[in-house]
């Protein structure tokens, strides 16, 4: 049967393609739309060239109603380059909320990318371990935000692994009964390492359970603690 895997690096390329595709194409339409715009816009001073023209071709209108009608158009000239420069101003800054609304959904979107692909990793794996901290002292193993009591000897056996694993280590179950015991490897036996690794499932898986499925109700009995719509019986 194929098992289909995914990293949480394939997860990251993967987003952050998605987000340099949504950038960039939200970048380069409002650049076009702005820029369409303003190129549609008419020129503030046309009026007034045309204001100047009517001047120029009706230079024999002295009378003083036909010179105040030309000072009005004039006037009227300006107001109406004043109204356009607002209106690019208006316009820019509309682009500019637009630019930031789309980037927030951009990155919104990102970060529900990824909370999904972690929760579907949740969901195949069933418990995804964020801290582990092992007190020998007080014989505690703390996973995430769960407390789990063990032996000396589960102690041991756990402590040691971890220690492997962060130097990038592997061991059999002879070189475990070596660490944990001090004897030379060849007086350690598979099987005892074998037995170790057994009692630390059996203790810490069984604490699991009850923590996380299956509860102790006091002076009740006991309950599966999962939502009742998820149980499926074929």
């Amino acid at each position: 049967m194929l098992v289909k895997t995914s990293s949480a690096t394939e997860a990251r390329k993967t987003t952050r393609w998605v987000v340099i595709v949504g950038l960039s194409g939200i970048v380069t339409i409002l650049a076009l739309t702005g820029f369409w715009l303003l190129w549609t816009l008419p020129d503030g001073n046309a009026f007034n060239a045309r204001v100047e023209q009517i001047f120029v071709q009706n230079d024999a209108m002295t009378s003083q109603g036909q010179v105040k009608l030309l000072e009005i158009l004039a006037q009227s000239g300006t107001a109406f380059s004043d109204t356009l420069a607002s209106y690019r101003a208006v316009i820019f800054v509309l682009l500019l909320m637009a630019a930031a609304l789309l980037l927030a959904a951009v990155a919104f979107l990102s970060f529900l990318l990824v909370l999904n692909r972690r929760v579907a990793q949740i969901e195949t794996t069933g418990i995804q371990v964020s801290s582990l901290l092992i007190s020998r002292a007080e014989n505690l193993v703390i996973l995430n935000n769960m407390e789990f009591q063990l032996t000396q000897a589960a102690i041991e056996t756990i402590s040691v692994l971890a220690e492997a694993r962060m130097d990038g280590e592997m061991l059999n179950g002879a070189e475990l009964e070596s660490v944990i015991a001090g004897r030379p490897l060849a007086d350690c036996d598979e099987a005892a390492g074998a037995t170790r690794i057994k009692r630390l499932r059996d203790s810490l898986g069984n604490q699991m359970i009850s923590t996380l499925l299956i509860k102790n109700v006091a002076r009740r009995g006991y309950v599966l603690a999962i939502d009742k719509n998820v149980i499926e019986m074929i």
